[in-house]
């Protein structure tokens, strides 16, 4: 079970991505400055338009518990699977993954070795190391970011700076403020920052590289720096492909393995 541990801190830290990239552009002269409603809106609809989503790249880690890297596959099916693999050398496939809103299934090829069992909220956060939902880690794969919260919420603070909205808004409940830049002319979010009241940083992320699929920004490039847990997040795309109809999950546990319910 070590092992799966393992694999899955490789993959956790993606989770509040956000980022700072370069977009293709349009002429100045095509460019609506919009209301913060009206962006809002539209980076939502961008997010939910990400029906499939499977990814082929590197993750490199750096923290106190490991440092290391890995090539992964992945591929989501919104709204209730992500099918996670890690390879070694030569594209050896070491783990494979599936979890669901219910269940998961860990399969550790180096061992033969299947763990499965519920999925909840409690286990995720054991699992992650941190409070994750099941939708917020979909998100994470995908590079978005979810604004329902805000549709209808006006910003604590909304500018233009250069060629980018910058917005702000301040969850007192939580004590943290959130800042998003957006690059004016593809609406792909660059940058995230998290801060409590003390203006400590407590997460800084920034998103590169990006491409449109299928009329939105995906970025192929996504660093994240957790200052509280000291973990240093590089997660590098070599190819995506989204919307499309030949993206399934298919994930068969070999009939020798062993099985340990988790």
């Amino acid at each position: 079970m070590k092992n799966f541990f393992l694999f899955i801190a490789i993959v956790v830290p993606v989770l509040f991505l956000n980022l700072t990239g370069c977009i293709p552009s349009k002429p100045t002269e095509d460019v609506e400055i919009l209301p913060s409603e009206r962006l809002i809106n539209k980076l939502e609809v961008n997010r939910r338009k990400i029906r499939n989503f499977e990814g082929h790249g590197t993750i490199n880690i750096t923290s106190p518990k490991f440092t290391g890297s890995a090539a992964f596959n992945v591929i989501l099916q919104k709204p209730d699977s992500i099918y996670l693999t890690v390879m070694g050398p030569f594209n050896i496939e070491l783990a494979n993954a599936l979890v669901t809103k219910d269940n998961f299934i860990f399969y550790d090829a180096l061992k033969n070795t299947a763990y499965t069992g519920k999925v909840s909220d409690n286990i995720l956060s054991e699992i992650f190391k941190i409070n994750l939902s099941f939708a917020d880690l979909m998100e994470a794969f995908v590079g978005s970011v979810n604004l329902t919260e805000n549709l209808y919420k006006i910003p604590d603070d909304y500018k233009v700076e250069y060629d980018e909205y910058v917005i702000t808004y301040i969850d007192s409940t939580k004590e943290v403020k959130k800042r998003y830049k957006v690059n004016i002319r593809e609406l792909g979010i660059t940058d995230f920052n998290l801060r409590n009241f003390n203006n400590e940083v407590l997460l800084d992320g920034k998103y590169s590289k990006f491409e449109i699929l299928d009329n939105v920004a995906i970025p192929f490039r996504i660093n994240v720096f957790n200052m509280r847990d000291d973990q240093k997040v590089l997660i590098e795309y070599k190819d995506i492909r989204v919307n499309k109809k030949n993206i399934f999950i298919d994930f068969k546990i070999p009939a020798d393995a062993s099985l340990i319910r988790w």
